[in-house]
């Protein structure tokens, strides 16, 4: 935010709903924004400001980005159990036959797309489903009205949108990629590794060819799967603080800004669940790969 009894400029405003509620520890001799230094031993606590989370380094939570993933998971659970128990074989209504319709759908995807015999596949994929889903759909809260509400509350920084933070997308693009190496080493056994060195090549003379085209063609799937996602969410949550920045522009920007929102909103529908299928597709394509067995 901009500093006390000065004007805030769009590019303060955009700064701020960019930044995390971030948690670390400060180094010894760090000078903090109000002019102390951190004494020795360093300091934990709150970031306040962009020089302060540089200086936190890899010793930093993003406690909003946590927080919100974290709750919005006890939502998908809460509200998935609660349908499971009130579940029957009478033709099902309201909530309970969206839910049911959702389920079907997951399973039909994992039917199609999946080769292999795994039970932990189609929940793995409802999970992925529906909790990137519920993230993204943050997005479509006005970006001013939870930050405003915090900064009632003291805190001055607040990320409501979990899948605009790249720890969040690439944390989950990372646990897809563990379940990738531990199935193709689990189910293809010393296979994986003949994979990995007689591929696209089969003589022993390119191995080391083969072993670098297959490790970075490994290693792009988890970061082209966080990144993809976190990149279009980032762009879109940009897209509406830009528009939202059009209200302080003056009287005769207002309604243009309001429609220009609404119509983001409504098209960003679309996005929101696109990228939550991608994810969930590109998961069980990956995963079904580590089960084919040669």
């Amino acid at each position: 935010m901009a500093a006390a009894g000065q004007e805030q400029t769009v590019s303060d405003y955009i700064v701020h709903h960019l930044t995390n509620l971030t948690y670390g520890k400060l180094p010894e001799g760090f000078e903090r924004y109000d002019g102390e230094t951190v004494a020795a031993g360093g300091q934990w606590t709150f970031a306040h400001g962009a020089d302060e989370i540089a200086a936190m380094g890899f010793n930093a939570i993003h406690v909003d980005s946590l927080g919100w993933s974290i709750g919005l998971g006890i939502i998908f659970c809460a509200l998935f159990r609660w349908v499971a128990v009130r579940a029957s074989a009478e033709t099902p209504s309201g909530l309970i036959n969206f839910i049911e319709m959702i389920v079907e759908f997951i399973d039909n995807q994992v039917k199609d797309t999946f080769h292999g015999n795994n039970k932990l596949i189609a929940p793995l994929a409802l999970t992925i489903f529906v909790w990137v889903f519920l993230m993204n759909l943050m997005d479509l809260i006005p970006v001013d009205v939870v930050p405003e509400l915090m900064m009632l509350a003291g805190v001055e920084y607040q990320k409501i949108v979990p899948s605009t933070d790249p720890n969040i997308t690439m944390g989950m693009a990372i646990g897809v990629f563990v379940l990738m190496l531990f199935y193709s080493i689990k189910v293809k056994g010393f296979g994986f590794v003949k994979e990995l060195t007689m591929n696209p090549f089969n003589h022993w003379a390119f191995i080391p060819v083969n072993l670098f085209m297959e490790v970075v063609g490994l290693l792009a799937k988890p970061f082209s799967l966080g990144l993809r996602l976190f990149g279009n969410m980032y762009a879109g949550e940009m897209i509406f603080i830009l528009i939202a920045a059009l209200f302080s522009a003056g009287i005769f920007w207002v309604l243009p800004a309001a429609l220009l929102q609404i119509g983001w909103a409504i098209f960003h529908i679309l996005v929101i669940t696109l990228q939550a299928f991608i994810f969930m597709v590109l998961t069980i394509v990956y995963l079904s790969m580590a089960h084919e067995d040669h």
